[in-house]
């Protein structure tokens, strides 16, 4: 059997080439941290490449986004009553969790008029809603509302930011386990489907970032058993 000749002392690098080697592929590496991961993943760009690379504004969108999610998770758990069970909120109270309703008392002196919206949302053309809440959001200020849900369960939503985009994290938690579905900053509103990863809550924070005062509106309905108002 032929075994491969080992290579003669002439034919190895050198010291010389190798500490070269390790210095070259030591600044390659440091090159990479200050101007890729760091703007990345810490929204740190001390060279401000990461700013031209676009790079810089996806590590501030997760730095803000863990902290709003960390937020969430110290707060208590407070249930969303229905409206049969409220009395009128007082002035300036911000939530209201009136159900949405296919049609407008005319005896209500605060109702508002049904707002134009485009065949394709579910609003205007999809099934009743079983839920509705509304909340003022001030500058800076954050709100979190959860499904109770089972797993594999599916619940639809609906939600938009009147007077200015908000960001958001769709996650879920419960027996231990955690899960996020998915972030955004600077989103007017979104809808779609929400499935249950597991069996626990399952729902969105949100949080303003405007200068101004935001009105949120979420919609839900599908196969879960409470929304609740965590923050």
């Amino acid at each position: 059997m032929y075994n491969t000749d080992m290579p003669s002392r002439e034919e190895l690098p050198s010291t010389t080439k190798l500490i070269r080697s390790t210095i070259i592929a030591a600044i390659v590496a440091l090159l990479l941290l200050v101007t890729v991961v760091m703007p990345a993943e810490y929204a740190l760009d001390p060279t401000g490449a990461g700013r031209l690379l676009g790079l810089t504004e996806m590590g501030e969108i997760k730095e803000q986004l863990a902290e709003e999610a960390a937020a969430d998770q110290a707060a208590q758990m407070v249930a969303v009553q229905s409206p049969a069970d409220q009395k009128a909120p007082e002035a300036g109270q911000p939530v209201s969790t009136e159900p949405a309703q296919e049609t407008t008392s005319a005896s209500t002196t605060e109702a508002e008029p049904a707002p134009e919206e485009p065949v394709s949302k579910p609003a205007a053309t999809g099934p009743k809603w079983q839920d509705e809440v509304r909340v003022v959001l001030t500058p800076g200020e954050g709100t979190e509302f959860k499904l109770t849900m089972e797993e594999g369960a599916v619940a639809r939503f609906y939600w938009v930011s009147e007077g200015g985009p908000i960001n958001y994290d769709t996650h879920g938690d419960g027996g231990g386990q955690s899960i996020s579905y998915e972030k955004g900053r600077g989103v007017p509103e979104d809808e779609g489907k929400l499935v249950a990863a597991f069996t626990g809550n399952h729902g969105w924070f949100f949080r303003n970032r405007n200068d101004n005062d935001i009105t949120l509106i979420l919609r839900t309905g599908g196969d879960y058993g409470q929304l609740k108002k965590m923050l």
